[in-house]
């Protein structure tokens, strides 16, 4: 059964209406916003990867679907295997690292006892505040499509960390992303839609299009690429499709300014379709879009 597969039953379930129909990165209760995340090894991150940095992307990717909402963060619940007592109270560490550097003060959660052999896997329920979360179905035919920052770093970084030579600054995009948090809240407001790129820039946006109902174009020409990733080598394709990135995509109507610095990266249309050019040439699409859950 794929993702895909598994979503389709479970929308055949009693839902809550702030579920958005099992469509959305994110629960709506009133004002709070509720996210879950799990990571797996082997799957999300390294057995090499240092339990601190594990701790650090288990709370940041969740942080990162509050910033597309727009939220504040107001607390975390700990899904945890416990194990090895030395990763165990290294990840700890970590956990209380980031905890603190992003505000958000620990709930309560759950343990168990790993069994031998078997994969890490985590869970991190996030809870965040939002006045006036977006959804990533708001886009219309006319809208501009922005991202934050720069696009493929993370992938550079996985690279790096299976053994590839490269600078530092790609491997902590990998191993400790930064939830756009101050970003979501200036852009929460003023959006259509927004969602964070966690797949990857074009399978995202293309989430973002069917949600919304309508067609996007992507410009490889305009993907804001790092001084970092141009010197590892990577290519705008190439970090058009790597995951990891937790940047913001968001859509603003024409003519509209961002009150964050952003990259203008496409534009949507009426239709259904996914469509990819570089400058004016028409650049027909990858086999693979971005990290597919299956």
């Amino acid at each position: 059964m794929t993702e895909v597969d598994f979503l389709g039953l479970l929308r055949t379930l009693p839902l809550h209406p702030g579920a958005i129909g099992l469509t959305d990165d994110a629960a709506h209760l009133g004002s709070l916003v509720l996210t879950k995340d799990l990571i797996v090894a082997g799957v999300h991150f390294l057995d090499s990867d240092p339990p601190g940095d594990v701790a650090w992307k288990l709370v940041a990717t969740n942080l990162s679907d509050l910033a597309a909402k727009g939220a504040e963060p107001v607390g975390a619940m700990l899904g945890y295997p416990i194990g090895d007592d030395g990763w165990d109270r290294a990840f700890l560490a970590g956990l209380d690292r980031v905890l603190r550097a992003f505000d958000c003060p620990l709930l309560g959660g759950d343990t168990v006892r790993l069994p031998a052999g078997a994969p890490r896997f985590l869970s991190l329920t996030a809870i965040g505040r939002s006045a006036s979360a977006p959804l990533r179905g708001g886009a219309r035919a006319g809208d501009i499509l922005w991202v934050t920052g720069t696009i493929g770093d993370a992938g550079a970084g996985l690279a790096i960390a299976q053994g590839a030579d490269g600078p530092p600054t790609l491997l902590d995009r990998y191993r400790r992303p930064t939830p756009r948090l101050a970003e979501g809240q200036a852009l929460a407001p003023h959006v259509t839609a927004m969602m964070d790129v966690s797949d990857g820039l074009l399978i995202d946006a293309r989430r973002m299009a069917a949600a919304s109902g309508v067609a996007v174009t992507i410009d490889l020409a305009r993907v804001p690429l790092s001084d970092a990733l141009l010197t590892f080598g990577d290519d705008a394709l190439t970090a058009a499709t790597a995951g990891d990135d937790y940047e913001l995509l968001f859509a603003l109507p024409p003519g509209a300014t961002p009150p964050v610095a952003a990259t203008q990266v496409g534009w949507f249309e009426g239709g259904s379709s996914l469509r990819l050019v570089d400058g004016d040439q028409p650049v027909p699409l990858p086999a693979r879009l971005g990290y597919q859950h299956h």
